[in-house]
């Protein structure tokens, strides 16, 4: 087992780490990053000659993503007193957008002899386009790839080079000291993904895991500390997301029960990088972090059957890789949310892709019931043979509700018969593979009104998981079917 802390960037080229440092200088100090899915924390320690009393700091190289409102500086004897962030970037197009109304140079040369011609233009609008001026004549700049050059007689003072926080502070005294400017950013995030070569024979799974970082920032952050954080954190204004972070993709996962020894702040998994990197503007960069083989593993069959589910033609039962991040079956680690690409080899060795699934954050100890597909050979068919209803001396006697109008000034009691009925189920299981299999068939939706389903009669016992899910487990043979037939008594 080898965990990000211990994994020396660990399959990568050393081409891919080339670029220690930018090409052109930067302004960072020691920097230490905390990635997060779609966010990070930027910890910037920069040395300053600070004199005393008020003086305004410049702060260059910051994110271009940078949320401004979460700055916080650190020092020996300052207070911040103001802080800016001048986010308007140098480019043509922002030195275009802010000569509007004003005069620039334009120069052309002539294709066919080279000559060049100045010509002073007033630049009357930028929308789409730009508008000048020329001569008393309204001319549109070309954008045809025609030889023309823009002079400018100077740049814009809030335009910048580079993405720049202005700082106006208080100094205790005059001195020479670091101090740490703390922020959140966007465009810096982290996803986990997994490869599993699972050997059905064996029993067994090998599992290498890559962490993929992506920096759309639109700034470099050269020879970082880097954390990763596993873990839901709540951001405000963030797109509404399901409070149980259901998983669709893989609803199986189990609850684990053991500690992996993952270094944790809160509820977040902390990953530290032992090596420092550069994490370059536009670029993908993976490490990998889990590097594991022999754990622990099984394929199996699973069907879930909604209420009085029913079909005229037989439906295939999921396919699931099943494995445990536990100390036991060989792995002991918690994994980070990501998605698992399952293959399997086939008579020739070969590896071939079976099918993938996502998990969500795993702590260790959980068995995880990966849906990697649909089985070509493992078919149910549920049939609803009979519903009738019964009587309430089968059951129990009427029911009745109170129904409050009005702030409670007006009751009317109702008193119904409640309907209770008998239903009579066939799950027929078909296996056409060549040996015998398991499938795993849920039945849900058995909790009524009154929660009194009760099951009288089944052909294979089977195990009442909560009020609502019962399981069974259906052995079938090789090239051969089985039947299960169940009796179940509900309030509804």
């Amino acid at each position: 087992m080898r965990t990000i802390s211990a994994v020396l960037l660990a399959g990568l080229s050393s081409a891919s780490f080339a670029q220690t440092t930018p090409q052109t200088p930067n302004a960072q100090g020691d920097v230490a990053i905390t990635i997060y899915s779609e966010l990070a924390l930027v910890e910037d320690v920069r040395t300053l000659d600070l004199p005393s009393g008020t003086t305004r700091q410049e702060f260059k190289d910051v994110s271009a993503a940078i949320r401004p409102e979460t700055v916080t500086l650190e020092g020996d004897g300052i207070e911040i007193v103001e802080q800016n962030f001048d986010y308007d970037l140098l480019s043509p197009a922002q030195l275009m957008a802010k000569a509007e109304g004003q005069e620039i140079t334009i120069i052309r040369r002539n294709p066919a002899t080279g000559v060049e011609t100045t010509e002073k233009a007033k630049v009357l609008a930028v929308n789409g386009g730009v508008v000048m001026e020329v001569n008393g004549k309204v001319e549109v700049l070309r954008d045809d790839g025609q030889p023309v050059r823009v002079i400018f007689d100077s740049i814009p003072p809030n335009l910048r080079a580079r993405p720049t926080l202005s700082v106006t502070l208080d100094s205790a005294r005059a001195a020479r000291r670091p101090v740490t400017l703390s922020y959140l950013s966007n465009g810096l995030g982290w996803a986990a993904d997994y490869v599993g070569v699972f050997d059905e024979e064996k029993q067994t799974m090998d599992l290498q895991g890559w962490v993929t970082l992506t920096n759309s920032s639109g700034t470099a952050f050269p020879n970082a500390q880097l954390t990763l954080a596993a873990g839901d954190v709540v951001k405000l204004n963030q797109r509404k997301q399901n409070q149980y972070q259901n998983n669709y993709n893989n609803p199986y996962g189990g609850n684990g029960t053991e500690d992996g020894g993952e270094e944790k702040v809160g509820d977040l998994y902390l990953y530290p990088i032992a090596a420092r990197t550069t994490v370059a503007t536009a670029q993908k960069k993976q490490i990998s972090f889990i590097d594991t083989s022999g754990v622990a593993a099984k394929r199996g069959y699973r069907f879930n059957c909604q209420w009085l589910c029913r079909s005229e033609e037989p439906m295939s039962a999921e396919s699931i890789i099943d494995f445990s991040t536990g100390k036991k079956g060989g792995l002991g680690n918690a994994l980070p949310a990501g998605i698992i690409r399952v293959y399997m080899r086939d008579k020739g060795g070969k590896a071939r892709f079976v099918g993938e699934s996502k998990i969500a954050h795993t702590p260790a100890g959980s068995d995880v019931k990966m849906v990697t597909g649909f089985a070509f050979d493992v078919k149910i068919k549920p049939i609803v043979e009979s519903r009738e209803q019964i009587t309430e001396d089968v059951w129990k006697a009427t029911a009745q509700y109170k129904i409050v109008r009005d702030a409670g000034e007006e009751i009317i009691t109702v008193s119904q018969q409640r309907r209770y009925m008998r239903t009579k189920m066939r799950y027929i299981v078909t296996n056409a593979r060549n040996v015998p299999v398991v499938v795993t068939l849920v039945q849900d939706g058995l909790n009524g009104w009154q929660r009194g389903t009760r099951v009288t009669e089944e052909s294979i016992t089977g195990e009442q998981r909560d009020a609502q899910t019962r399981v069974w487990q259906v052995p079938v043979p090789a090239n051969g079917k089985t039947e299960l037939t169940a009796t179940i008594l509900t309030d509804y």
